[in-house]
């Protein structure tokens, strides 16, 4: 059995995460985070209102920091060989930190101005993003470039899992896609409740800010590979800040890094954090899989007993 961690991405927050962490990572979640966001992570998190949690400069510092604490719960109490990981969109810095690549205070202050910076990019423009149900990746791009055909300028910005798929673009191309999008065989458009247009050229003013944030930080070495939801690949050092600057601009490839997990000889994969989003496109990728989600400090002892067992 070789065993991977997930990790999620913003959407997955609510108003209560992380209730049962607070007392035990002081450490991670404390003061000095409180001090680098510039407000109160235990608040946000635990007392919102939803509205505010919600806002791309809280939630995805807040999701981060939660998801991380949940990951040294899990990685202690399991105590076995993790074999790889990979993160949607904001969770790869999750994945990164927790393989050792970057420390925590330094994800921390990268995802804090990421989010900021993707916070304002979107307040530039009328963007959003909409769920294709029931598309592959090729009728995605039909639709895609028919629209660029006609003036726009949507992306593919989410090829999530089969089925899954999500297009970013201007308001006009929202507008577009919701009347078209039938004709390209999408059974039904639904569009997202997001700040703005993310994964696209919309976030080109974040890309360059995400990666100054990334100049002054070290790297080292992974304990395990993460894959990159840029190329679909295991991050390799020397590309690393250039690949995560970009993948604010770019496709977030996550059903080929299930897909190419798997093929590497990973079979089990564990959801660390807010929600279960990525346990959802795991079984849906990569079939015959085992997938268990880790959202809170009681679902870890059944998950590693049921790891445990199945070894």
């Amino acid at each position: 059995m070789k065993v991977a961690v997930l990790f999620p991405g913003q959407g997955s927050q609510y108003v209560g995460m992380g209730a049962d962490m607070f007392s035990r990572h002081e450490d991670l979640l404390g003061r000095t985070t409180d001090q680098t966001l510039g407000w109160s992570l235990r608040d946000m998190c635990l007392e919102g209102p939803d509205d505010r949690l919600t806002l791309t400069e809280h939630a995805q510092p807040a999701l981060f920091a939660i998801s991380y604490a949940l990951w040294t719960e899990f990685r202690e109490a399991f105590g076995g060989e993790v074999a790889g990981a990979a993160g949607h969109s904001l969770g790869e810095y999750t994945a990164l930190c927790a393989a050792g690549v970057m420390s925590f205070s330094d994800g921390l202050e990268v995802v804090a101005r990421r989010g900021v910076a993707m916070a304002a990019a979107a307040a530039l423009h009328p963007s959003g993003m909409a769920a294709l149900v029931g598309v592959d990746a090729a009728v995605a791009a039909e639709t895609v470039e028919a629209r660029i055909a006609d003036g726009g300028r949507l992306q593919v910005a989410n090829l999530n899992a089969p089925g899954q798929v999500v297009v970013a673009g201007s308001a006009a191309d929202m507008e577009w896609v919701v009347a078209n999008g039938r004709a390209f065989g999408v059974r039904r458009v639904i569009p997202l409740k997001v700040a703005g247009a993310f994964h696209s050229w919309f976030m080109e003013p974040a890309a360059r800010q995400v990666a100054e944030a990334l100049s002054g930080v070290t790297f080292s070495e992974p304990a395990f590979p993460v894959w990159s939801n840029t190329t679909a690949r295991p991050h390799e050092l020397g590309a690393l800040a250039d690949v995560l600057a970009e993948q604010v601009i770019s496709t977030v490839r996550f059903e080929e890094c299930l897909r190419h997990m798997a093929d590497s000889g990973i079979d089990t994969f564990v959801h660390v954090g807010p929600g279960d989003v990525t346990a959802g496109m795991a079984k849906r990728t990569v079939e015959g899989a085992s997938v268990h989600v880790v959202s809170s400090l009681a679902d870890i002892p059944g998950v590693v007993e049921s790891i445990v067992t199945m070894e």
